[in-house]
C-alpha cells in the first residue's frame, strides 16, 4: 500500500473531548455532568477540483452533548481554530459564528436541555486551487457551556483526488407484516471529483428476509444467518451522479428482528474476486439490476471518461459512507420453551442433567446487531449435588448471582446460547452432577426474559413455559 493510499484509507474514529470543570468553586452541574464535543463526520476527506475546474464543498458539523439529561446546561460558545487547514482549504463560517481572524471564530451554542446533542456550527470547507493531493491538517475546537468546559477536540481533514462512492442511510422499519413485500430505499452516488469505473454492491439480507428479485448481474450465497449478494454495476459513475436503489425484499413468515446490510466499492475484477472470499456464489437469472438516475449531487458537468474495464481496485476517497445497515422489525412472535431434566443415580455416581431451550416459532430470533446471545438461561444446581463438568458457554455464579473464578462446584450458572436460534431449533446445556447424598432434590432453571435486546418478553407470547426444573433422585 502506498503512502498516499494509507493516508486516504481512513477508518472512522470517534474524536470526542471530555469534561473539565472550572475549578473547585464551580457549580454542582460541573461535578455531576460531563460536556462532550465531536464532529460529524469524525474525519473529513476533502476532494480537490472537479475536472471542469469547479471546486466542491464539504460540510463538517461540530456537535456538543452532555451526560446528565436531568441537568439543563445553559447556552455557551465553541471556539474554532481552522488555521491548520489554511494552507490547502478555505472555511466558510455560518451565521452564528463571529470571526476573530480569517481562520478562527467563536460560535454560539444553544442550551442543552436533554439527552440529545446540539449542533454548534456547520462549517463549509473547500479545497484551494493548485494544492497537491494528500495535503492534510487539523480543525481544532473547544466548547464552553454553563459551568462546563470541554477538552480541545480535533477533526482531521485530508485532501484527495478520486472517486468517492457513497450510500445514503435507509430508515429503520417497524411492524412490517410477515409474508409482505417491502423495499429499502437508498441512493448511490459519487461524491468525489473523478469518475468511478463502476460499482460493486454487497448486499446481505438476514434469514427472515429474502431477495424479491435475483438479477443476472448479481450472484448469491446462502449462509446460516441469511443471504449474501454481490452485484456488478459496470457503468462508469461520474462525479455528482446519483442513482436510486430500491432493494425489494420479501418478509418471511419466520421474520422478527431482521437486518439488511448494503455496501459499495469501486468495481474491478480483482475487487469482485476478493469479495467472494473463496466462496461459491450462484448467479441470478432475472433482469439485470440497472442504475436509475436520482437528483444530481452537483450541477457542474462531469467531463471524466471511462477507461474501460477495470482490472485493479480503485481506492475510494472516503470509505466512511460506503457501508450502511438497517434494522427491519416484523410484527411476529417466537415462543420459547425451557425443558429441565429428571435423573437418578447412587450416591457418589455422576449423572448428566440437561437444560434445553426450544424455539417453537414461528419466528427465528437473532442478535445480529449487538451479537449478544439469543437466549440466556439462569441454571440453579440442586442441593446435595456438585457440578463436575459444564458447558463452556455457562459461567459460574454464587447463590446470589455474583461471578466466581472457580467454574466447577458452583451453586448457580448463567448460560448463553449462540446469537441466533432458528424456528423449531433447540439448544441444550449439559451438566455433569455428582450425587453427594441420598434423597430427592430439585432446583429451578429459567430464561432471562429481560435479557435480549429487545427483551424476550416483548415477542414471546407465553412466558409461563420459560421456567423448568432439574430433579435428582439419589
Amino acid at each position: 500500500m502506498s503512502r498516499r493510499t494509507r493516508r486516504l484509507a481512513l477508518v472512522p474514529v470517534l474524536a470526542v473531548s471530555g469534561v473539565l470543570s472550572l475549578g473547585a468553586a464551580g457549580s454542582a452541574s460541573a461535578v455531576s455532568d460531563q460536556l462532550w464535543t465531536y464532529s460529524d463526520p469524525y474525519e473529513l476527506v476533502l476532494p480537490g477540483a472537479y475536472e471542469d475546474g469547479t471546486v466542491p464543498e464539504r460540510t463538517v458539523a461540530l456537535k456538543v452533548s452532555h451526560d446528565n439529561p436531568e441537568n439543563v446546561v445553559g447556552a455557551g460558545r465553541i471556539t474554532v481554530d481552522a488555521s491548520g487547514l489554511g494552507a490547502f482549504a478555505k472555511v466558510t463560517w455560518p451565521a452564528n459564528c463571529a470571526t476573530e481572524t480569517v481562520d478562527t471564530a467563536v460560535c454560539e451554542v444553544p442550551e442543552l436541555a436533554g439527552a440529545e446533542p446540539v449542533t454548534a456550527a456547520v462549517l463549509k470547507v473547500g479545497a484551494l486551487p493548485g494544492v497537491p493531493d494528500g495535503a492534510e491538517g487539523v480543525l481544532r475546537y473547544t466548547a464552553v457551556a454553563g459551568d462546563l468546559t470541554s477538552y480541545p477536540g480535533e477533526t482531521r481533514v485530508v485532501l484527495g483526488n478520486g472517486a468517492d462512492l457513497a450510500l445514503s442511510q435507509a430508515p429503520r422499519q417497524e411492524g412490517v407484516a410477515p409474508g409482505s413485500a417491502i423495499t429499502v430505499p437508498a441512493t448511490l452516488g459519487n461524491r468525489g471529483n473523478r469518475t468511478a469505473p463502476g460499482a460493486l454492491l454487497r448486499l446481505f439480507a438476514s434469514r427472515g428476509l429474502g431477495f424479491a428479485e435475483r438479477p443476472a448481474n448479481c450472484e448469491y450465497r446462502d449462509t446460516e444467518t441469511g443471504t449474501d449478494a454481490l452485484c456488478v454495476l459496470d457503468e462508469p459513475i461520474a462525479p455528482g451522479q446519483s442513482f436510486t436503489l430500491d432493494n425489494p425484499l420479501k418478509v418471511g413468515k419466520n421474520a422478527l428482528y431482521e437486518r439488511y446490510d448494503y455496501s459499495v466499492g469501486s468495481y474491478s475484477a480483482e475487487a469482485l474476486e476478493a469479495a467472494r472470499g473463496g466462496h461459491v456464489y450462484t448467479p441470478g437469472t432475472g433482469a439485470e439490476l440497472e442504475l436509475v438516475p436520482a437528483p444530481a449531487l452537483r450541477t457542474a458537468t462531469a467531463t471524466a471518461e471511462s477507461t474501460g474495464t477495470a482490472t485493479a481496485p480503485v481506492p475510494d476517497l472516503d470509505p466512511q459512507d460506503n457501508y450502511r445497515s438497517v434494522i427491519i422489525h416484523a410484527a411476529n412472535t417466537a415462543d420459547l420453551k425451557l425443558r429441565g431434566s429428571r435423573v437418578e443415580g447412587a450416591v457418589g455416581a455422576t449423572v448428566r442433567a440437561d437444560v434445553t431451550v426450544k424455539n417453537r416459532g414461528p419466528a427465528w430470533i437473532a442478535s445480529l446487531g449487538a451479537g449478544e446471545p439469543a437466549v440466556t438461561v439462569d441454571v440453579r444446581i440442586p442441593a446435595g449435588t456438585t457440578v463436575t463438568a459444564k458447558p463452556d458457554s455457562c459461567s459460574a455464579l454464587t447463590e446470589t448471582g455474583d461471578w466466581v473464578e472457580e467454574q466447577l462446584g458452583a451453586p448457580r450458572y448463567r448460560c448463553a446460547s449462540p446469537i441466533y436460534l432458528d424456528e423449531r431449533a433447540t439448544h441444550t446445556f449439559g451438566f455433569d452432577l455428582r450425587i453427594d447424598r441420598p434423597g430427592k432434590t430439585k432446583a429451578t432453571v429459567s430464561i432471562d426474559n429481560d435479557q435480549y435486546e429487545p427483551p424476550i418478553r416483548s415477542f414471546d407470547p407465553d412466558l409461563t413455559n420459560n421456567t423448568a426444573t432439574i430433579v435428582v433422585n439419589g
